[in-house]
């Protein structure tokens, strides 16, 4: 998704939850100033998502029994919304890319980047210090906004992790995609959070996708 195509979006997220865009912008130049020029990692994300089943793995507590009924996971290009890494590990399975604004796991993120998992780095105004004291210690990791994309600061649209990552599915031309460990529905969460879930299903319903 062009910029252009995802700034209205954008802006009505802002104003929904009272944010400005300034935050996001500073968080933005500074992943920037953290990376190389190039994102080598971008090359091999498309190579994994291009014409490929994708499954789709989100952080929701269905997400565990969603794991056991699949059967052939070799099948698959796996992209993991961050909370959904370690109990991705914990059955055996390290994703092949992980979309992530770095408030999960430190330790299971740098175990799946240690193991090959491409980790898309995203910035926002909430995170500035986890950005700081993680991404220099990632080897596979192109870094994402949902601001003003930068040169090697990527926006394929998406608010929340795991729209995010269908969104990333979409946007390199995923032959398929699978979604598990999404619980849009789910009332027991904060009412920020509540709020996000509704934005989830509301941007999801853009690209066509069924959950």
């Amino acid at each position: 998704m062009k910029y252009e195509e995802w700034e209205p979006h954008y802006k009505a997220i802002l104003a929904d939850f009272g944010w400005t865009p300034e935050g996001d912008e500073a968080a933005a130049r500074l992943l920037s100033s953290l990376l190389p020029a190039t994102s080598p990692g971008l090359e091999k994300v498309e190579e994994l998502i291009r014409g490929r089943d994708v499954i789709v793995c989100g952080k929701a507590p269905t997400l565990e029994k969603d794991i056991e009924k699949i059967d052939w996971w070799y099948k698959y290009t796996v992209i993991a919304a961050d909370g959904s890494v370690s109990p991705l590990l914990r059955q055996g399975i390290v994703p092949d890319i992980v979309v992530s604004d770095l408030d999960g796991s430190h330790e299971d993120l740098l175990k799946a980047d240690a193991n090959g998992a491409i980790i898309l780095a995203h910035a926002h105004a909430d995170n500035v210090e986890s950005v700081k004291s993680l991404v220099p210690r990632l080897k596979h990791v192109v870094g994402t906004t949902q601001a003003q994309p930068l040169e090697n600061v990527y926006n394929f649209g998406g608010f929340s992790d795991g729209d995010r990552c269908v969104f990333l599915a979409k946007e390199f031309g995923a032959k398929s995609i699978k979604i598990i460990g999404f619980d849009l529905d789910d009332t027991n969460v904060t009412p920020k959070k509540l709020k996000k879930l509704k934005w989830a299903r509301k941007l999801l319903k853009l690209l066509n996708v069924e959950l």
